[in-house]
């Protein structure tokens, strides 16, 4: 069904109004660079809670991985146990109050400026800061997609042109509002999104003749796995993928794991525990926060795998089939299929609010690595005043790079992408980032090799071992002949699994090898204080 009435474009327009009104708020109340990059340090718990969710629950859990979902079953559901005590009590409780803290003691306004600043080093900051710089785009480009996919299917228009009319909307708030009118619309899209998969989940139920019906045709539908997916492991819509087999090490190396324990590094997310008042709002956020998770990631599981009994029943093919091919389009096609024309309408703007909370926050944390980490303090040794100016030249940038990545990445990439840009930020920063934290006995060279180790060993991994971006980057081929290196498990086998032991066995060797640092840095860095608490 294709929307194109009154009423959508009536909603759309409030909506963007709302999103406008909102932008302007954080216009009006930026004042100085700690109001751009950190909002202030004084951001109300709850906003906290639906901003930080609502930018960790973007398009591609609700397209990419609920597609997923809708090829390989509701296995995936594993990561939604891990979005909620990893993504949320974890980095809330046990990061978030310390990262905050640390923040406030060293007057750190970036996750790179953080880490960089806790081990009093420029380098860390410069080179954390190019790699958001050149590795987030992919992750963009991939939520640029979903919004993109489902904008294309239910208002009939061009793809290239959604893409585009994503992009400007988004650049416009955050160039002048900076990270209070990222973190307000945040809000108010998280809100949104909160409705919208409520909705989705009560609507699948009722069409499917309820929970129990629904979930019981699915189960009866293992019988009718394509052939060339039963041979990788795939046993059905509601089991896990054979032990071993291709499809579960794709599962629970890179979506899993990859996912849920890459959160816990992820700059845009973690910059986030330094804008509120004190230590304590930030735990009051988890009990926001886990519910909004669970409502966000696992409808969209829940309802990508169900899709199947939909499309069986109505089309007489399975959800992949029904999509042509293209687990992507998995999720608009069920909606604009099965879905009544107002709740499109509502659905629609969901999606739209999915992708701009998440994509503000992108652009913002890309702006402010090429700007404040990589320019201002990294190449002009924090000499340079313009740093707010900079940083906007930097959003633009860019954005121009995640768009011309969400018109020529291929079909089927926004779970792969998203779990790309996630295991790299574990591999290079996590070690590095738990041990400015919690160890003092880490150091200025320990952090630097570690950083260095991550970053370089996921990055050869994917190059030249895990078979779905060796054989396409074809790097490895060229140089040896072989679309891999390495042959059998080991292809399947998610560099995060690699790359994060190797960095964290570094980090600790190479501290314990070197002289610490200076005692009274450290006591600094972990004082606790009244403003802080």
């Amino acid at each position: 069904m294709a929307v194109s009435t009154p009423i959508l474009g009536i909603a759309v327009l409030i909506y963007m109004m709302a999103v406008s009104y909102l932008g302007w708020l954080g216009y009006k109340q930026t004042k100085n660079t700690e109001d751009f990059m950190v909002a202030g340090r004084k951001i109300n718990p709850l906003v906290l809670a639906l901003s930080y969710g609502a930018t960790f629950i973007s398009t591609s859990a609700i397209v990419g991985f609920g597609g997923y979902a809708g090829a390989f079953g509701m296995g995936v559901l594993w990561l939604v146990f891990m979005n909620i005590f990893v993504g949320i009590f974890i980095a809330f409780v046990v990061f978030g109050s310390r990262t905050r803290r640390m923040g406030v003691n060293l007057g750190a306004v970036t996750f790179p400026e953080l880490i960089g600043r806790r081990f009093k080093s420029r380098f860390i900051q410069g080179f954390s800061g190019a790699l958001i710089t050149l590795v987030m785009p992919i992750y963009a480009g991939s939520v640029l997609i979903g919004g993109a996919r489902f904008m294309e299917t239910a208002l009939n228009i061009d793809y290239n042109s959604a893409v585009l009319i994503l992009a400007v909307i988004v650049a416009a708030y955050v160039i002048t509002g900076g990270l209070i009118a990222v973190i307000y619309t945040d809000a108010l899209q998280g809100a949104l999104m909160f409705v919208g998969m409520t909705l989705l989940l009560v609507l699948t139920y009722a069409k499917l003749g309820g929970v129990m019906e629904s979930h019981q045709a699915l189960t009866n539908m293992a019988h009718l796995v394509p052939a060339n997916l039963a041979a990788v492991g795939h046993t059905g819509w509601t089991s896990m993928p054979l032990f071993g087999s291709p499809t579960w090490w794709t599962l629970v190396s890179t979506i899993v794991l990859g996912v849920g324990i890459g959160v816990l590094a992820q700059p845009q997310l973690a910059v986030r525990f330094m804008t509120v008042k004190n230590t304590r709002s930030l735990k009051r956020a988890v009990l926001s926060g886990g519910p909004f998770i669970f409502m966000m990631a696992g409808v969209a599981y829940i309802v990508g795998a169900l899709s199947n009994v939909y499309f069986l029943e109505n089309r007489g093919m399975i959800a992949l089939d029904a999509a042509g091919g293209n687990i992507d389009l998995i999720i608009p096609e069920y909606i604009n299929s099965a879905m009544p024309e107002y709740f499109i309408i509502f659905f629609l703007l969901t999606l739209l609010a999915a992708a701009m909370s998440t994509l503000s926050s992108q652009f913002h944390t890309m702006g402010t690595a090429v700007g404040h980490d990589l320019y201002r303090e990294f190449i002009m040794k924090g000499k340079a005043g313009k740093t707010v100016t900079i940083t906007k030249l930097g959003i633009a940038v860019t954005i121009v790079a995640s768009v011309a990545l969400a018109y020529i990445l291929p079909i089927g990439i926004i779970a792969r992408a998203t779990a790309i840009f996630f295991g790299l930020c574990a591999a290079a920063f996590l070690p590095m980032y738990t041990g400015a934290l919690f160890w003092k006995r880490m150091n200025r060279q320990g952090a630097i090799a570690s950083m260095l180790v991550g970053a370089f060993t996921s990055l050869f991994w994917l190059t030249f071992v895990h078979a779905k971006e060796a054989s396409a980057l074809g790097i490895s081929k060229a140089l040896f002949g072989m679309d891999t290196i390495l042959t059998g498990t080991w292809t399947v086998v998610d560099p995060i699994l690699i790359a994060t032991p190797v960095a964290i066995l570094t980090a600790i060797i190479v501290s314990l090898m070197t002289q610490p640092d200076p005692q009274e840095h450290i006591e600094h860095c972990f004082r606790s204080s009244a403003t802080n608490d």
